[in-house]
């Protein structure tokens, strides 16, 4: 039987967007698949005041199962209740949906917003199969992300070797044709902890730390022109904290050269159009090197809550930084 995510007290993503661009600033798309970093979202959230979204991939929903993700979400709507929110604004999100029968299946099961991931498909095939996952969304009230351009790196069922800019001739007819709720856009970003080779950046000379490309600003600029006001998502955005970095390698992990996106890069690119901005490999560097840190710092313990506790404060912390 089918779940209505109104029944779960959870939102879709029309409204804030439509405030997000207006105001000038985007909303954090965190993924979880673990009851720690559902609860870290939802104190960061409340804290900071903030509406928020709760996603989920693919692999991620495989892992944790479907049905207890569906209730997480609920939880997640009544313990922000009981944190004091009277009214929050969750949503429940599938992450890179690959298929018309995954994206059904997340909307009857309560998911307020999926994603149709098409973009590596032909231009008039990911017209197609977005444009009938939209017609079956609406249906229900549920908000679709389409993607128009190939991000590189990997993230979970998600790999490309090259990105492909998203072309601005391009976006106005992709839009019309599958009316879409938002659209996510290739101009640099990359999934993953390794954002870029090497070679693509320079280093510090005084860290020896790799310094990242810029962003194709040009490129966003050039989509805004031409579809004004229109929700704008970023993918593989996450920064890649270098002290969360540099914590896993001293005590005992093997991250050598992970970079990601510049947060005021980032910050930017909030201040146009683009109202959703996805993190992922942030909470998981957030959540390893905590654990890391304490197994080095306690080879006694063995309970689970000793060294989740410090995973779940210091995703909360990079939640907080991150809604800010």
């Amino acid at each position: 039987m089918a779940v209505s995510y109104k029944e779960l007290g959870l939102v879709n993503t029309r409204e804030m967007f439509a405030k997000a661009v207006k105001g000038g600033y985007a909303i954090p798309a965190f993924n979880f698949n673990t009851m720690e970093q559902m609860q870290a979202i939802v104190q960061a959230a409340v804290k900071q005041k903030s509406p928020v979204i709760m996603q989920v991939s693919k692999g991620a929903r495989n892992y944790a199962n479907g049905t207890i993700l569906r209730y997480m979400a609920q939880g997640a709507v009544e313990y922000a209740k009981e944190l004091g929110c009277a009214n929050p604004q969750i949503v429940l999100h599938l992450d890179h949906g690959d298929s018309f029968e995954l994206c059904k299946d997340c909307i009857d099961n309560g998911f307020s917003s999926v994603m149709i991931d098409g973009s590596a498909l032909p231009y008039e095939d990911n017209i197609a199969l977005t444009k009938k996952v939209v017609e079956y969304a609406h249906q229900h009230d549920v908000t679709v992300e389409a993607e128009l351009g190939v991000l590189a790196g990997v993230e979970d069922e998600v790999q490309a070797e090259e990105s492909h800019y998203t072309k601005p001739e391009e976006v106005i007819d992709f839009a019309t044709r599958t009316g879409c709720d938002s659209l996510a856009i290739s101009i640099g970003t990359s999934h993953g902890a390794y954002k870029f080779k090497p070679e693509q950046c320079t280093r510090d000379p005084k860290t020896g730390k790799l310094v990242p490309p810029p962003l194709a600003f040009d490129v966003l600029h050039a989509i805004e022109k031409k579809l004004p006001g229109f929700p704008i998502v970023l993918h593989g955005s996450s920064s890649v904290p270098q002290d969360e970095v540099d914590t896993i390698n001293a005590h005992g992990g093997k991250l050598p050269d992970a970079v990601g996106i510049p947060e005021e890069q980032l910050r930017e690119a909030s201040k146009s159009a683009v109202c959703k901005i996805n993190i992922d490999s942030d909470s998981r560097l957030a959540m390893t090197a905590a654990i890391r840190k304490y197994f080095d710092e306690h080879p006694e313990h063995f309970d689970p809550r000793q060294y989740l506790k410090p995973a779940r404060e210091n995703m909360q912390k990079m939640y907080e930084h991150k809604i800010v």
